[in-house]
């Protein structure tokens, strides 16, 4: 009974001592990190402090509304938000310094690096120098070609074809009215599109049962997560939660597993299958890297950009649509007479022609890119073309969604919806200045995968425009969006959906007189998510 007793007393002082040496080292860890933030935490600047405590949402529903406020009434449309250490900018002869004319002098930098690290490792989005060199010119050797192109035509038209339509039409045809959540059908869609045309792999996310995919969830909260450590004051608040495993660190590294699960899996089907004698994006890769972790780095930078971007730019694009049906109306008017009235999109060549769909894509990533801002980190002390002196080791930003808001760049006209603007000599569409519009990014890193993500915007926004009408749950609110990589509505985009009774009759009726069967593409095999 004494040995009992004297056990208990011995673990009861040992707990004890444990808790009060933990107690002590996060206190001084604290303490350090307020002694290390207490000279910007101190910055009493009108900006800074509306930033620190969050009076800036009294006004503005998004932080990047607030940015746009603040840049729209600076001179040089440059901003600095000294608690950060952040400098942001609007300025297009800026962007154009930052992106071609100091390139060199502006790389994504170690710090921006750290903040994605332990989620994209050394993919392409988080390297510089050779890393990323390599990558681009494995990846432009596949991009670049036209039958990539075509390829990807296919894949994407399959998919919406075979299940996106499908499932759009099952919605429609209910009996009562079923509200779609239009951002997840279209991360669904670009998954599965991603999926099948990097790696030759079918995760069947947009079946009609909508199966829950623990992977997707992990992904979204892992994208989430890391891009609130770019929010904070200083790296040593995450970096500390990190070492300790707390809150949203230990958060973010079990997002992290559940993602790199899918990533190794994803591996190790393209070795099963075999990836000498393959041209997707991955084999590629394979028959040139051994290191797994490195490819699992490439398989997720693959996943952001091809999932990500995509849906934020489809979801954006059909809210704009929903709110504006004139320009619905147009984009069929223009597919009757380039295409056929009630005849299907037959290449990627006959796509190119449709001009005010263009227009309207690229109108639509105006008002709402899917990539809100990008950073830089200044390597040695520079001064921008507006003047703005920038100290080594400053963080700098240029801020596309700021830039589509401008005058000086769009003229009055900027916040309103109006794809004409791109459209010249008869209605011909014309791009702009790409450091004037740098949803694509610009200069050397210009996104490689610009023109497949283009393909699946249109492909999409035509098929759908033509066979369903959109409305909006609730169509007075404005979107708001949730942290994250790359720009999310906040509560998703909840719509109703009904057939085009015009176009569906004439479809079938041309179906049924050439007594042919839509085909789908098949694939090595499935993978589970």
């Amino acid at each position: 009974m004494e040995l009992e007793a004297s056990w208990f007393f011995q673990l009861l002082h040992a707990s004890f001592c444990f808790l009060f040496f933990t107690s002590i080292t996060i206190l001084s860890l604290i303490s350090v990190v307020f002694c290390l933030l207490r000279p910007k935490l101190c910055c009493n600047c009108e900006i800074c402090s509306a930033y620190l405590t969050l009076s800036w949402s009294k006004q503005f529903d998004n932080l990047c509304d607030w940015y746009t406020h603040l840049l729209k009434n600076s001179p040089g449309k440059t901003i600095h938000i000294h608690v950060l250490g952040n400098t942001i900018t609007a300025n297009p002869d800026n962007v154009e310094y930052m992106l071609k004319t100091r390139f060199e002098n502006f790389p994504k930098g170690k710090p921006f690096s750290m903040i994605l690290g332990d989620f994209l490792g050394r993919g392409i989005f988080n390297v510089d120098g050779d890393s990323w060199r390599f990558q681009k010119k494995m990846a432009s050797l596949e991009l670049g070609k036209l039958s990539i192109r075509e390829y990807a035509f296919e894949i994407i038209n399959c998919e919406i074809k075979d299940r996106l339509i499908p499932l759009l039409s099952s919605v429609a045809a209910a009996k009562e009215q079923r509200v779609l959540d239009f951002q997840d059908v279209f991360r669904r869609f670009s998954f599965d599109s991603i999926c099948r045309f990097s790696f030759g792999l079918d995760p069947r996310c947009l079946e009609l049962s909508l199966p829950m995919s623990k992977f997707a969830a992990a992904f979204d909260l892992a994208s989430k997560l890391s891009a609130e450590r770019a929010m904070t004051a200083s790296p040593l608040v995450w970096k500390i939660k990190r070492v300790l495993n707390l809150g949203s660190e230990k958060q973010l590294k079990r997002a992290i597993e559940i993602v790199n699960i899918l990533a190794k899996e994803v591996i190790r089907q393209r070795r099963k299958m075999g990836f000498l004698t393959h041209n997707d994006l991955l084999s590629r890769f394979m028959r040139t890297i051994n290191d797994e972790t490195y490819l699992r780095d490439i398989v997720i930078s693959f996943l952001l950009a091809g999932r990500d971007t995509v849906a934020s730019g489809l979801t954006s694009l059909f809210w704009l649509l929903a709110k504006h049906p004139n320009v619905g109306s147009a984009i069929r008017r223009e597919a009757d007479r380039v295409i056929g009235k009630n005849q299907d999109l037959t290449s990627f060549e006959q796509l190119k022609e449709l001009n005010f769909l263009q227009a309207a894509v690229y109108e639509s990533m105006r008002l709402y890119p899917p990539i809100q801002f990008d950073s830089k980190f200044c390597q040695d002390e520079d001064t921008l073309p507006d003047g703005s002196f920038l100290k080594r080791g400053t963080r700098v930003t240029y801020h596309p969604y700021a830039m589509g808001r401008m005058e000086e760049i769009w003229g009055p006209d900027c916040l309103e919806f109006k794809p004409e603007r791109w459209l010249k000599d008869g209605g011909v569409f014309y791009p702009e200045n790409p450091f004037k519009y740098p949803v694509f990014q610009a200069g050397f890193r210009v996104c490689l995968g610009k023109e497949m993500a283009l393909v699946e915007l249109k492909s999409v926004a035509l098929s759908l425009v033509r066979r369903f009408q959109i409305e909006l749950v609730t169509p007075h609110r404005t979107p708001r969006f949730s942290p994250g990589l790359t720009a999310t509505f906040s509560g998703g985009l909840p719509v109703l959906v009904t057939k085009c009774v015009a176009f569906t009759t004439a479809y079938r009726q041309i179906h049924r007189q050439r007594g042919t069967k839509l085909q789908g593409l098949t694939y090595d095999t499935q993978i589970d998510v």
